[in-house]
């Protein structure tokens, strides 16, 4: 197969509410090849979680998509069937999921749920999945994984539980991981080892990453491209040195000065001004132009272009700094 193993263009979400019609994904496009992280970036509210459910299939069913496309290793998602997406799913593409407790089934054992992943996609024997799920467990630095095999969510903590989750997730080798913020709960050793087991997977595999984090910093740690997003738009796209070096966006700027390193001091961080719009309202072609400081008439006029700064580097604005 050549070309990139994710493809998503010109995809628009809208969900329907009490309150109205909100477009949460405003033409959101993005590729993902075999084996590169690539990090979406932004508050909580941008939209990162539902641009990843509907990668998945996965969409509320308060959700529409009402334009675009996305191609995965072949498949026309949008136009696949639901069995051919339960075949997908799991085997092919899986999700690391942000509410663990929420995502896993509280009234069956976690070794259990494992298994459940890889008979539905593999041939193997019962005591086969079993070793294997033990082995799962094992992979994520879960002590005594015999025993936790047996264990119900409620008797794991909530970093226990995400890393669960997350040997459930990368049972089957997937071609594609979605990790919407993985690290949640854990303590920082922790955060590192997953990190470093899903990149050592990544790499060794060909698996592609989407890595879905508020955190601008793991991502620059982590991820080869950074798509940053604002209130459903995707306003810069970028190898990672290139976005965090020269952000070209005023929004990407304003995150970057947000987020602390280890250098910097507390004194130093600033936050970004201003809240999301609201999505219900007819907006201006920029989503961030009520927050920015060099917002002008020009950035008014639509449509919203897309300025090349040089090699894959891209941002959405009038005037970009």
């Amino acid at each position: 197969m050549s070309g990139p193993l994710l493809s998503v263009a010109d995809l628009a979400v809208e969900f329907r509410t009490r309150d109205g019609i909100v477009q949460v994904l405003d033409h959101i496009s993005l590729d993902v090849a075999k084996g590169e992280t690539v990090g979406i970036v932004g508050e909580s509210g941008s939209g990162k979680s539902v641009l990843a459910f509907t990668v998945m299939g996965v969409l509320d069913a308060a959700g529409r998509i009402t334009e675009g496309r996305i191609d995965f290793a072949g498949l026309e998602t949008l136009k696949a069937s639901e069995r051919e997406m339960r075949d997908v799913r799991g085997r092919e593409m899986s999700m690391i999921f942000q509410s663990p407790r929420t995502a896993l089934n509280p009234i069956r054992k976690v070794g259990h749920q494992i298994e459940d992943v890889l008979r539905r996609h593999e041939a193997i024997s019962k005591s086969e999945a079993t070793r294997r799920a033990v082995q799962a467990l094992k992979s994520v630095r879960i002590p005594d994984p015999e025993r936790r095999y047996h264990a119900y969510p409620s008797e794991l903590s909530g970093g226990m539980c995400q890393r669960v989750m997350i040997a459930m997730a990368l049972a089957c080798k997937p071609f594609l991981l979605i990790a919407d913020e993985p690290t949640t709960g854990l303590d920082v050793t922790t955060q590192a080892v997953i990190m470093e087991l899903i990149r050592a997977l990544g790499r060794n595999s060909q698996m592609a990453t989407i890595l879905i984090t508020h955190d601008l910093g793991l991502a620059g740690e982590y991820c080869d491209r950074i798509a940053v997003m604002h209130a459903g738009q995707i306003v810069e796209y970028a190898p990672t040195g290139a976005l965090l070096e020269r952000p070209a966006h005023p929004y990407t700027a304003k995150l970057i000065a947000a987020t602390p390193t280890r250098r910097s001091e507390l004194d130093s961080l600033s936050s970004v001004p201003g809240n999301l719009p609201d999505l219900r309202r007819e907006l201006p072609p920029c989503r961030f132009s009520g927050r920015c400081e060099r917002h002008a008439p020009i950035c008014d006029t639509p449509p919203l272009p897309a300025i090349a700064m040089g090699g894959e580097h891209v941002v959405h604005c009038r005037r970009p700094l």
